[in-house]
C-alpha cells in the first residue's frame, strides 16, 4: 500500500471510530500526502455526526486550499452542503449551492429539503423554481419533498396565492413518475389543510385503489378533514382501517382520531380513546381540551388543563389558545389570568394566543383589559381587530365597536366576512339600522364580499328588532340564498318582542316544518300567546311540546368564585349550599318588594296560584348563582355571571333591584349580550 493510500486510510478509520479531533489534526499538519475526495466525505460526515460545525469550516477551508475542482467531485460538493445544514448554518450551506457552476438534482434536492426541516416553506417552494428554471429535472426524492412544502404553504396566509400553490402539488403530482406514500399523504394534507376535505377523502380513497398502503402520517393527514366536515361515518370508517393496518398504537393517530371524535360531536368516544392511550404527548391533551371546549363542556377542558400540567406535559402555544376559550365560555375570569400568567412566563405571546386573550378578556367582562392588549399590537391583523369588535358589541358598547371597525378599515386591513358580522352585531343592539345598511351595501360594493347567510340573520334581527316587521319579511323574500332555519328563528323572537301574534304564528309554522324537534320555535310562540293574555293557545303549544317529546333546554347558569366554577340549573337543589341560597334569595325578594319589584309573572304558563309563580321565578339560574355569589364573596366585589340562554325579563328586572339593594355591580352574560347592572340600571337600557 502506497502513503498516500495509507494516509487516507488512517483518516477514515479515526473518522470511522469517532476520532474526529485527531483526524483533522493529522490532515491540517501533514502536507505530504494528498487527501483525497472520499476522506474528505468520510471527515464531513464525522462532521455531521458530532455537529461540530467549527471543524466542519477548517474541513471545507482546507478543501479550498487544495485547489480541489467541485464540477468533478458533485458528492463532496453536495456533503458540504449537508454538513452545514445539519450543523445549523444554513446561510453558509446556501453559499456553497450558490457557488457551484452546476448543482445536480441531489444539490437542490439536499437544499430544499434543508429549507423544509426547518419550516422555511416560502424558501423551499422558491428554491424548486429556481431548480426548474436551471433545466434540472426533479426526481422521485424532489417530488416527495416538495409537496409536503406545498400543503404546508397553502394553509398558510404568504405571498403564494393559495390556490396557485396547491394547482402547483397537483401539478407536480400529475406528473411524478411513480407516487409513494410519501406523495399521496402529501396531497391529501394539502386539500386537507385548504378545506377541501371531500377531496382530500377523495385522495385518500383513490391511493387505497391504486394499492399503496396508508402509513400514519396518511391517517394523521386524512382524519383532519372529516373533523373539519364534521364527517363522523367517514371518520369512524378511517378509524376501523386504522384498526385494520395496526397504527392504533401510533399516538399521532390517535391524537388524530381523538380530535376528529371530538370535533364531530363524540366527545365520549373521544373520551375513551384518550383515556386508553398507553402514553400521551401534547397534541393528545390539545385535541381532548379542544373537544371538551368545542362541544359546551368548558369546565371539563379546564379539567383536562390541569390533569395535563399535573401528568408533567409542557403547553404549547396551541394548548393555551385552546383552553382560553374554554375559559372564556365560562366566564372563568381568575383562571384566565392565571394562565395569562402562565403565558408570559413561557414567552408563548403568538398572534393565535394574542387573540385567544383578547377574546378571553372581554368574554370575560374586562372589555378595557382586552384593548389594552389590543393596542399592544403593532400591526394587528384581521382577526385581532375582530376579536376586538366583537368584544364591543357584547357588551353593548357599539359606537366603540363602529369607530374601531372605521379605524381598521383606514389602517389598510380589509375587513373580511367575521367583521362585517361583528359590526352588524353591534348596530343590531343600538338599533342602527341605517348604518347598518351602509355597511351591508359596502360588502360587495367595496371590499367584493358577497353576503352569507350570518350577514343576512345579522340584518333580520336588526330590522325586526326596531319593530320594522314588514321591512324584514320583505329582506328575507329577497334573500338570494336558500334560507336556513336561523333566520326564521330571529323574525320569530322579533314577533315576540313586538307580541305580533299574526306572523308569529305564520313564523313558527314554517319553524315547525322545518326543524320538527326544535324546542325554540314552541317556547318562543307559546310566549307569544303568554304576553298577549292567550293563555289557552299557550297552553295548547306547551302540551303539543309535551306529545312530541320535545323538552325545552333548561336555564343554566356559571359563576367562578375562587378559581372554581360553579354551574346552577333553574331549580337547581344539588349545591352544598343549596339551603343558603335559597334562605339569601327569599330575603332577597321581600328587600326588593320592598323597594317597588313586582314580579313579572307573564312567562309562568303553570296552572298554579300567583304566589307559586314568583317562586317559581325566584328559582332560575342566573338568580342562584347570584345568591351564591353574594354569599361567598366579599362586599363590594363584584359578581359575574354567564347563562345559556336570553334573560328573561324578570330576572332583568330583579338583578336591577338587586344591585341597587347591595350597592355591587353585576354583569351577566346572556346568550344574546352583555348587562351591567348598577344603581338600580343596565347598560342595555332594556333594550335585548
Amino acid at each position: 500500500m502506497s502513503s498516500t493510500a495509507h494516509f487516507n486510510l488512517n483518516l477514515k478509520v479515526l473518522c470511522t471510530e469517532g476520532h474526529l479531533k485527531e483526524a483533522l489534526h493529522v490532515l491540517l499538519n501533514t502536507r505530504k500526502f494528498p487527501a483525497h475526495s472520499s476522506t474528505y466525505i468520510n471527515l464531513l460526515q464525522a462532521c455531521i455526526d458530532k455537529k461540530a460545525l467549527s471543524e466542519g469550516k477548517q474541513i471545507h477551508s482546507h478543501i479550498n486550499d487544495r485547489g480541489f475542482t467541485f464540477s468533478t467531485h458533485p458528492l463532496l460538493q453536495n456533503k458540504l452542503i449537508s454538513m452545514y445544514e445539519k450543523c445549523g448554518s444554513l446561510e453558509n450551506a446556501r453559499k456553497v449551492l450558490d457557488n457551484m457552476t452546476e448543482p445536480d438534482v441531489s444539490s437542490w434536492n439536499i437544499m430544499i429539503t434543508a429549507y423544509r426541516r426547518h419550516g422555511i416553506s416560502q424558501g423551499a417552494f422558491a428554491l424548486f423554481h429556481r431548480m426548474q428554471q436551471t433545466l434540472v429535472q426533479p426526481d422521485h426524492f424532489t417530488f416527495s419533498t416538495i409537496l409536503p412544502v406545498c400543503a404546508n404553504l397553502g394553509s398558510l396566509k404568504t405571498g403564494y396565492a393559495q390556490k396557485g400553490v396547491l394547482d402547483e402539488a397537483l401539478r407536480l403530482f400529475k406528473e411524478m413518475p411513480q407516487r409513494t406514500v410519501v406523495s399521496w399523504t402529501a396531497i391529501i394534507a394539502g386539500y386537507a389543510q385548504n378545506n377541501l376535505g371531500e377531496k382530500a377523502l377523495e385522495a385518500f380513497k383513490l391511493m387505497q385503489l391504486s394499492g399503496e398502503k396508508a402509513d400514519s402520517a396518511t391517517f394523521a393527514s386524512t382524519l383532519p378533514a372529516c373533523a373539519k366536515m364534521g364527517a363522523l361515518e367517514q371518520g369512524m370508517e378511517i378509524h376501523q382501517k386504522v384498526i385494520e393496518s395496526d397504527f392504533l398504537s401510533s399516538v399521532v393517530v390517535l391524537s388524530a382520531l381523538i380530535d376528529m371524535y371530538g370535533k364531530c360531536g363524540s366527545i365520549q368516544k373521544a373520551r375513551d380513546l384518550f383515556v386508553q392511550m398507553p402514553q400521551r404527548n401534547v397534541v393528545s391533551w390539545n385535541a381532548m381540551i379542544v373537544g371538551y371546549a368545542q362541544n359546551g363542556l368548558g369546565d371539563k377542558a379546564l379539567e383536562t388543563f390541569k390533569l395535563m400540567q399535573i401528568a408533567g406535559a409542557k403547553p404549547s402555544p396551541s394548548t393555551f389558545a385552546s383552553v382560553l376559550p374554554a375559559c372564556a365560555k365560562l366566564g372563568a375570569l381568575e383562571q384566565g389570568m392565571e394562565i395569562h400568567q402562565n403565558i408570559v412566563k413561557m414567552g408563548y405571546m403568538s398572534e393565535i394566543v394574542w387573540n385567544a386573550l383578547i377574546d378571553m378578556y372581554a368574554k370575560c367582562s374586562r372589555i378595557h383589559k382586552a384593548r389594552t392588549l389590543f393596542d399592544k399590537i403593532h400591526h394587528p391583523g384581521v382577526i385581532s381587530w375582530n376579536a376586538m369588535i366583537a368584544g364591543y358589541a357584547m357588551h353593548g358598547y357599539t359606537k366603540d365597536a363602529v369607530e374601531l371597525f372605521e379605524k381598521m378599515k383606514h389602517s389598510g386591513t380589509n375587513p373580511d366576512h367575521v367583521s362585517f358580522v361583528c359590526v352588524f352585531f353591534a348596530c343590531s343592539h343600538a338599533g342602527l339600522v341605517d348604518d347598518a345598511c351602509k355597511f351591508f351595501n359596502s360588502m360587495s360594493e367595496t371590499y367584493s364580499i358577497m353576503p352569507s347567510m350570518d350577514h343576512y340573520v345579522c340584518m333580520v334581527d336588526l330590522l325586526g328588532r326596531v319593530g320594522y316587521l314588514e321591512e324584514t319579511v320583505n329582506f328575507i323574500i329577497k334573500i338570494p340564498v336558500k334560507l336556513d332555519v336561523v333566520v326564521w328563528m330571529s323574525l320569530l323572537g322579533a314577533c315576540r318582542t313586538h307580541k305580533d301574534i299574526r306572523l308569529g304564528e305564520s313564523v313558527a309554522t314554517r319553524l315547525f316544518e322545518l326543524d320538527p324537534k326544535n324546542p325554540a320555535p314552541f317556547v318562543l310562540l307559546s310566549n307569544i300567546y303568554a304576553l298577549a293574555g292567550k293563555w289557552g293557545d299557550a297552553q295548547k303549544v306547551r302540551k303539543l311540546m309535551e306529545e312530541m317529546g320535545i323538552k325545552k333546554i333548561p336555564g343554566c347558569s356559571w359563576i367562578e368564585v375562587h378559581k372554581i366554577v360553579h354551574a346552577f340549573c333553574v331549580g337547581d337543589r344539588s349545591h352544598p349550599q343549596t339551603q343558603a341560597i335559597y334562605t339569601e334569595l327569599e330575603k332577597l325578594s321581600w328587600e326588593m318588594k320592598a323597594a317597588g319589584y313586582i314580579p313579572d309573572t307573564k312567562p309562568i304558563f303553570n296552572d298554579v296560584e300567583e304566589e307559586e309563580k314568583e317562586l317559581l321565578l325566584c328559582h332560575h339560574s342566573e338568580k342562584l348563582a347570584i345568591a351564591f355569589g353574594l354569599l361567598n364573596t366579599p362586599p363590594g366585589t363584584t359578581i359575574r355571571v354567564v347563562k345559556n340562554l336570553r334573560v328573561c325579563s324578570d330576572c332583568h328586572t330583579s338583578t336591577k333591584f338587586i344591585s341597587k339593594i347591595i350597592s355591587r355591580e353585576i354583569i351577566v352574560r346572556d346568550a344574546n349580550r352583555f348587562h351591567h347592572f348598577k344603581y338600580g340600571r343596565c347598560s342595555c337600557e332594556d333594550y335585548w
